[in-house]
């Protein structure tokens, strides 16, 4: 069984388990009143800055100048990318969605209702269908940087089916790939992978660093890390040392 790194802080804050950043979330909502669709457009919002910030620095773009790709998965961590493709588009920049499709399940409410703002605010939204996946590879191309919004901390296993081969595609661009709260296809918890894995320059880690992004084998794939503060209260923040 692989361990979890006992890293207990990063950034100034305490790094947690998945388990505990879930618990975090819940409690935010439920005892702080800190409505779960306002923790995903701080998140959205904090990423859209700092990949503005990181696309000026490392590729020499403007706002203005970006063409962004947000490869988006069909969860919460979905949704913190399509709200990140709004404020990228209102920034100025040009900006492609891809998400993946939700079959039979349908998107949870908040990702339809960021789905719906991004189109309103000019992102080109496209559904990422089995059939139509080898044109991403064209998508990409056309792209300065990606950011992958894929899977986030609820995600177990190895990425398989349509996710899996985004994934590669993703990292065969050959651009720099941002990733929204963790790189997709490595735990969150102990920093490993099963092969399929997304290959960051960046990542930004929401409301505190995961363990598995402190584990010394992770680093190739994280890139450089960057806690983004998403709203929680001091009072939380200090239980989240315990």
């Amino acid at each position: 069984m692989s361990k979890i790194p006992q890293v207990k802080e990063f950034g100034g804050l305490p790094v947690v388990t998945s388990e505990k950043m879930k618990y975090l979330d819940r409690k935010a909502s439920l005892e702080h009143g800190i409505p779960a669709r306002a923790l995903m457009e701080n998140a959205g919002r904090a990423v859209a800055e700092e990949t503005l910030k990181f696309a000026l620095a490392e590729l020499g773009k403007k706002p203005e100048e970006l063409r962004a790709a947000v490869c988006c998965g069909k969860g919460n961590n979905g949704g913190d990318g399509l709200v990140a493709a709004r404020y990228l588009r209102q920034a100025g920049a040009q900006v492609k969605a891809f998400i993946l499709s939700p079959r039979d399940i349908g998107y949870p409410e908040l990702v339809v209702a960021n789905l719906q703002a991004a189109k309103d605010a000019g992102v080109t939204v496209a559904m990422t269908e089995k059939d139509g996946l080898e044109a991403l590879a064209a998508e990409f191309a056309a792209a300065d940087l990606l950011l992958d919004a894929l899977l986030g901390i609820s995600a177990v296993g190895k990425p398989v089916g349509p996710v899996r081969r985004v994934i590669q595609l993703m990292n065969k661009s050959g651009r720099p790939i941002v990733a929204v709260d963790l790189p997709s296809g490595l735990s969150p918890d102990t920093g490993h992978h099963s092969g399929v894995y997304i290959m960051a320059k960046l990542t930004l880690t929401l409301g505190f660093a995961k363990t598995g992004l402190m584990a010394a084998h992770a680093q190739p794939n994280t890139g450089k890390i960057m806690v983004l503060p998403i709203g929680y209260p001091p009072a939380l923040i200090e239980e989240a040392r315990g």
